[in-house]
């Protein structure tokens, strides 16, 4: 798939050189920060601030496939943005992924 066919819903948050395995890092699409994660090769994306306080999630620590907020250690699976424990009660919107080229992109209108 080239950028070209991609629908404009998509849009950059990052090159795929930027994500390490087993890492998160902040980044910005469509003007909204994200958080983006990189496990067993997958790549996944979601809201950046966690749903119980304003504590950004890319500063958090990642195990595995669930984030653990830096501010009270709610953590989130990030595949499916569930709360797996308090605080956190509410679902963290996760986004679509797709990697064209060297460029990770999200579609952040279709937030589930």
């Amino acid at each position: 798939m080239s950028i070209e066919n991609l629908d404009s819903e998509w849009q950059r948050a990052a090159g795929i050189a930027d994500l390490a395995e087993g890492e998160v890092i902040a980044a910005s699409a469509g003007g909204q920060r994200i958080a983006l994660y990189k496990v067993e090769g997958e790549v996944y994306a979601t809201h950046d601030i966690c749903t119980h306080e304003h504590a950004h999630l890319s500063e958090g620590y990642l195990d595995g496939c669930e984030i653990e907020c830096p501010l009270h250690q709610g953590r989130f699976d990030i595949r499916t943005g569930k709360a797996m424990c308090r605080p956190v009660t509410q679902a963290l919107p996760v986004y679509p992924v797709k990697i064209v080229g060297k460029d990770v992109f999200v579609m952040l209108g279709q937030a589930q």
